[in-house]
């Protein structure tokens, strides 16, 4: 970026940030510190850490009253209760195949990486490289929540399956629901840097969004570790 004749100028030849975009010419806060959008994502991510801690507590204490775990499902008398019962017990192992979680778990940390080049980008006044990388984040978490609606159809039990079917649709859940959330926000920042009403001046709400994204990247490591492997 640079400022000639009163002009500031973007990583746009030739044009203007009046010229794209007048938010884009918006400075940060001047005063220092941090600004209020990402001060006000970190409070939220600080309320999001305390949501999950209870999710997490309310599991190892579901757990540690569950012996063994993953639980054994015992059947009635007959052979067709007995053949269910013992069919849900497998699918309740879910260390035994962890590998399309793992898949997963690739795709999203993945995805964290690609945001933060467009964070970098931004710093950059690189607003092209910006809107790639956006872009492919959103696609990726697109991909992500497809994947864990598959992995729902073809798990073999439900949420109503014992309080082992609860926990992990209720842990697992909240966090997909929280990655939909994310790819929403993904969404109105890839629109505004279609728009370019961003520029390394201007870019808090790209910081913001970063960071609630890195957030779910780490929830969703902390539960495939927490449901696939110990």
């Amino acid at each position: 970026m640079s400022a000639s004749s009163g002009v500031v100028t973007t990583g746009d030849p030739g044009h203007s940030v009046a010229e794209q975009n007048a938010v884009a010419g918006l400075a940060h806060d001047t005063r220092g510190g941090i600004s209020n959008p990402i001060l006000g994502m970190i409070l939220f991510i600080c309320s999001e850490v305390m949501f999950f801690s209870g999710l997490f507590a309310a599991y190892f204490s579901v757990r540690a009253s569950s012996v063994p775990w993953p639980p054994i499902v015992k059947g009635g008398s007959d052979a067709a209760s007995q053949a269910s019962a013992a069919a849900l017990t497998e699918h309740f192992n879910l260390h035994a195949e962890p590998f399309f979680a793992l898949g997963l778990t690739i795709i999203l940390v993945i995805s964290s990486f690609t945001c933060q080049m467009g964070i970098w980008a931004i710093r950059r006044d690189d607003r092209a490289g910006l809107t790639r990388a956006i872009g492919v984040t959103l696609v990726l978490g697109i991909v992500f929540l497809i994947g864990q609606a598959y992995d729902y159809a073809t798990l073999g039990f439900g949420i109503s399956d014992t309080p082992f079917g609860t926990t992990f649709y209720t842990l697992t859940g909240f966090h997909g629901a929280h990655v939909f959330g994310g790819a929403v926000m993904l969404s109105v920042i890839l629109y505004r840097g279609l728009a370019g009403q961003f520029s390394a001046r201007h870019h808090d709400a790209v910081e913001a969004v970063s960071l609630y994204w890195h957030f779910v990247d780490v929830v969703w490591i902390a539960l495939f570790s927490t449901l696939y492997i110990l």
